[in-house]
């Protein structure tokens, strides 16, 4: 079998959390903040604030910047849920702005018509899906025009950057996941980078039962803290991620060069991106995907379909009756397929998964 996700785990993780284990400091210290400084410092901001989740870091980094209710937040409607549930808990509203559909980001186009639709919209979420930069040039230029508050859901693009700035960067806020299947991974945990002293200083807060001084409760906070054992891993795991990243970028390349199905569109990104492909998605076009699922099933190749549904279609949303154009996301829904492009794939694994798509009925077509 050969595994849509591997996380790269060894002695020198199992050490580090052995390391913890024998000390008795658990929970969040001394090492949770040494993870946090050289987070921030990887990532080019002046403060992190750990967390217990990519989705804490999300709703925390909204709920820091004051989103509330009777604010409204644009975002992407084709992403993993967490990025419209984050705003729904903080008793914000969700807007969706359809997607490009070459790289699956949030388009700007369709954030401008958005804008110009609802002038009330003053908060922008936009989400780096499957590794690949949002259009940055274009999105920043919509910031400034509408003085937008930019958060930056990077929960699949640690380390991705755009124009040589690492995503997470661009907003107020960067909220990252180091869940098991990312390019980095606590076991579970999460991450906010900022810029802003204050930010980060309530992000502290929230994410502590409102406590500075110990018992002495200054707001209505939360259990959101990452422990000690999860930021040993994640210190062990941020050594790894430049090459553990640049083996992705050097399988994608090898899936660019010798992918050429004639119904297969491969992933595209746009210049000046550098991605970091937590995912390679393809499209599969004519209605073949689930041909193709069933194909790669049979040969034992793993698989990932990101995301069978809109989000605004969730069951658990039906009673909001979201109103939007997002076409091209429910287009996209039906062809996406992810391929393995993880950095445990060995030479023979990306030319099996390449010889089975590329020969994907076969014998159909030349009939």
């Amino acid at each position: 079998m050969i595994p849509i996700a591997k996380p790269n785990i060894n002695e020198e993780e199992k050490n580090a959390v052995l390391e913890v284990l024998n000390s008795g400091m658990l929970a969040a210290g001394e090492v949770v903040k040494a993870f946090s400084e050289e987070f921030a410092n990887y990532i080019g901001a002046a403060h992190c604030v750990m967390t217990n989740s990519g989705t804490s870091a999300l709703e925390v980094a909204l709920r820091a910047l004051g989103i509330g209710p009777g604010d409204k937040v644009l975002t992407t409607p084709f992403s993993f849920i967490a990025s419209t549930n984050a705003i729904l808990y903080c008793g914000a509203t969700p807007v969706f702005a359809d997607i490009d559909e070459d790289t699956f980001n949030i388009s700007p186009d369709a954030i401008e018509e958005a804008l110009k639709k609802d002038p009330s919209i003053k908060t922008l979420l936009i989400v780096h899906l499957f590794g690949l930069p949002c259009d940055m040039s274009r999105i920043m230029q919509l910031v400034d025009r509408y003085q937008l508050t930019l958060i930056e859901d990077c929960a699949q693009a640690h380390g991705a950057e755009w124009n040589g700035q690492k995503v997470g960067t661009f907003g107020k806020a960067g909220c990252f996941s180091f869940y098991p299947t990312k390019n980095m991974t606590t076991g579970e945990g999460g991450a906010i980078v900022t810029n802003d002293p204050q930010i980060a200083a309530r992000s502290r807060l929230l994410i502590n039962h409102g406590m500075e001084v110990r018992y002495h409760h200054d707001i209505v906070g939360h259990n959101y803290r990452m422990t000690n054992m999860n930021a040993a891993i994640g210190l062990v795991q941020l050594k790894k991620l430049d090459r553990s990243n640049a083996l992705r970028r050097t399988n994608a390349a090898y899936y660019d060069v010798y992918l050429n199905h004639p119904d297969v569109i491969l992933p595209s990104y746009l210049d000046p991106a550098l991605p970091v492909y937590h995912q390679y998605t393809l499209r599969v076009l004519h209605g073949q995907r689930d041909e193709l699922v069933e194909t790669l099933q049979a040969n034992e190749i793993g698989f990932g379909i990101f995301y069978p549904l809109t989000i605004p279609e969730q069951r658990c949303y039906q009673s909001m009756s979201f109103s939007g154009n997002w076409s091209i996301a429910d287009k996209i829904k039906n062809e996406v397929v992810s391929i393995p492009v993880h950095p445990g794939l060995s030479h023979t694994d990306l030319e099996t998964v390449v010889n089975v798509i590329n020969h994907f009925k076969e014998n159909s077509r030349q009939s």
